[in-house]
């Protein structure tokens, strides 16, 4: 991590192949966003280290990450807690140059990696945040998927104001550990669903489901198999979350209805993709096949290509 601190703020200074902008756009998909808000070109995310809410306005100025504190500054201990935080909710660490390269050379990304230079994907650093978010999606449209987040952040999350703006937190896994089904089926969660997030938070009270143990595993099959043996946790879901959490740039969720759409426009396809197609796309994408989608993801947002 590339970081300067200033007492008062922080500087953090991305790679060269970062485009803050791009970002941005990404995070202000969906006015039912609840956990940062984006005002004037910068995003206020609110982020805990310890017991300690720290409100961060994060901007981008002569090519640095410039994060100030509106509530005044924490110690530096928890500064640089946030930094990291941010570092890798942005996935700094990920070197693009080499998939500037695949995509360089590819038919389906060479446009898409010139016109979105600098895009990284936005990550979820917090595995039951990722886990949770990813069994919300499952089956719905995006809408009501964001809008079964703000309910359940507005329910069970903590909160901070500011200047008449309230900022939430995702829930903890300790929180969600301690209710039961029918807290979440008044919220319009499936049965099944509720199920599986609270089994997930026990599991990790538990101490049986950490970050750290999945990035333990020798190989990413052996982490999709890890995923892939909690309940409601299928390919799709365990490649999600490999690729917004654990950082795995071969994570692919072939399946995704979203990767389908973007391919099927790109392409000026009659019909979606089968998944047999989307292989031979991809053939080319080895060890960036996150990346890819994340890509083609963000086209879904332009009108035209």
């Amino acid at each position: 991590m590339n970081w300067i601190d200033h007492e008062s703020y922080m500087e953090i200074y991305p790679p060269k192949e970062f485009n803050f902008k791009e970002c941005l756009i990404f995070l202000d998909r969906s006015n039912l966003e609840v956990l940062h808000q984006i005002k004037e070109g910068s995003v206020y995310k609110l982020i805990k280290v310890k017991e300690s809410l720290i409100l961060c306005k994060i901007g981008f100025i002569n090519n640095v990450i410039k994060v100030e504190f509106p509530i005044g500054p924490p110690s530096i201990h928890f500064r640089k807690k946030a930094a990291e935080y941010i570092w890798e909710w942005y996935d700094l660490d990920q070197d693009l140059g080499a998939f500037y390269q695949v995509a360089n050379q590819d038919k389906v990304l060479k446009n898409l990696a010139h016109k979105y230079y600098g895009l990284r994907i936005m990550c979820i650093p917090d595995l039951f945040e990722a886990l949770v978010w990813a069994i919300m999606g499952q089956q719905i449209n995006l809408t009501f998927a964001y809008t079964l987040k703000k309910r359940f952040v507005e329910q069970f999350g903590e909160s901070l104001t500011f200047e008449g703006d309230t900022f939430w937190l995702f829930p903890s896994f300790e929180k969600i550990a301690l209710i039961n089904v029918d807290d979440l089926r008044k919220l319009q969660f499936t049965s099944r669903k509720a199920e599986y997030i609270i089994d997930i938070a026990k599991a990790m009270i538990n101490g049986e489901l950490t970050k750290e143990l999945l990035l333990q595993k020798k190989d990413d099959q052996q982490i999709q198999w890890s995923l892939m043996r909690i309940r409601g946790i299928g390919p799709w879901t365990a490649d999600y979350v490999m690729m917004k959490c654990l950082h795995y740039t071969s994570s692919f969720p072939v399946a995704d209805v979203g990767l389908h759409n973007a391919l099927r426009n790109l392409l000026d396809l009659e019909r979606k993709p089968t998944i047999e197609e989307i292989e031979k796309y991809a053939a080319d994408w080895e060890g960036w096949q996150a990346y890819a989608t994340y890509y083609l993801w963000r086209s879904l947002y332009d009108k035209n290509i």
